[in-house]
């Protein structure tokens, strides 16, 4: 699909009425086919870097401060207009790794794609570990909706980043679920159990940063799309409604882990008191025989002194009281099971 510099690469495709016409990745072959009023261009630039791309940036006359941002790491989702074009920053975000993987590694990746929306071209900037194939399968799908021009384009990058953000957000709920099941199981709900949790809410607090604001860049995309070209108003009426759900899913799910936490930890505090009423309750049967041995072992006449009736006498009295503390306690429920 295309040949780079170094080690960046330029990938290229043009439409002409929602039909592929070309995959070329020639300056002078792309520079043509943004001149001509009638293709769609998309211009894709993986793991580049300003200089490799001087030429055509001049050519597309980009400002200086967004070609900046586009390349520069950990910028904040945004969108915003300048001149005839759109720029947006958006982030991917999937979980790598099975269930078993060490709990204490983050298991949530992020990978940031830019782009350009020009009046007959999409140009997007990102690494090579963001995966466009799914994005082309999308296009693919859709060509019918291409004939709108570059906003098509935007439209199904942002539904497949959207779709992405879903599948983590349900494989999240699916392990928050397993914990759940395991929270009332005493002997599964150690270290191991609260480091999958913390481990749980960083993923979440990461992915949080990702998708929320995912609401302010569609919602750029609608606002500045002006009374011309409204044929796609409704897909992304349609891809904001998703944006929302997956908002709102997401903060449910920081809930719950929040919850499963203080859960976990109310659990653990009422099996302590649960453990010291045990011990307290057989402290206090132990007592007994402790008690009474004492008195008999006194060095002073009492009855049954030196007597077998005194052997008999404390005998009775250990077993009689022991087990009279041991049925009471039992009957409250003190010498029980621990949570």
């Amino acid at each position: 699909m295309g040949m780079g510099s170094g080690t960046a690469q330029l990938n290229c495709r043009v439409w002409r009425d929602g039909e592929l016409v070309a995959q070329t990745v020639g300056r002078d072959e792309i520079l043509a086919s943004l001149r001509d009023p009638t293709t769609l261009v998309w211009l894709d630039l993986v793991d580049a870097s300003p200089a490799h791309l001087e030429p055509l940036i001049e050519a597309l006359h980009l400002p200086p401060t967004e070609v900046e941002d586009a390349f520069a790491r950990h910028e904040r989702p945004k969108v915003s207009r300048h001149g005839d074009h759109l720029f947006f920053t958006a982030y991917s975000a999937q979980l790598v790794g099975g269930d078993r993987r060490d709990d204490h590694q983050d298991r949530l990746e992020v990978h940031q794609i830019s782009g350009f929306m020009l009046p007959a071209a999409l140009v997007t900037i990102r690494g090579s570990d963001f995966d466009m194939e799914p994005v082309l399968r999308t296009w693919d799908d859709n060509a019918d909706l291409l004939q709108y021009g570059p906003r098509a384009l935007v439209h199904g990058l942002m539904d497949t980043i959207v779709d992405g953000h879903f599948a983590t957000i349900q494989t999240l709920d699916d392990e928050i679920e397993r914990l759940e099941d395991v929270l009332f199981e005493a002997d599964r709900t150690g270290p191991h159990f609260l480091r999958e949790v913390y481990a749980m809410r960083k993923n979440l607090v990461a992915l949080r940063r990702v998708v929320l604001p995912m609401r302010e860049v569609v919602n750029g995309l609608l606002r500045h799309a002006g009374r011309t070209n409204t044929e796609l108003d409704s897909w992304f009426d349609d891809l904001y409604d998703h944006i929302l759900r997956a908002a709102e899913w997401t903060e449910s799910l920081r809930d719950m882990v929040t919850s499963l936490f203080e859960t976990n930890l109310s659990l653990q505090d009422a099996r302590l008191n649960t453990t010291m009423r045990q011990l307290a309750a057989w402290a206090a049967i132990i007592a007994v025989p402790t008690a009474i041995t004492g008195w008999f072992g006194q060095n002073v006449p009492y009855p049954g002194f030196s007597k077998p009736a005194g052997l008999w006498m404390s005998a009775v009295l250990i077993v009689a009281l022991s087990s009279g503390l041991w049925w009471v306690f039992r009957k409250r429920g003190w010498l029980g099971r621990s949570l």
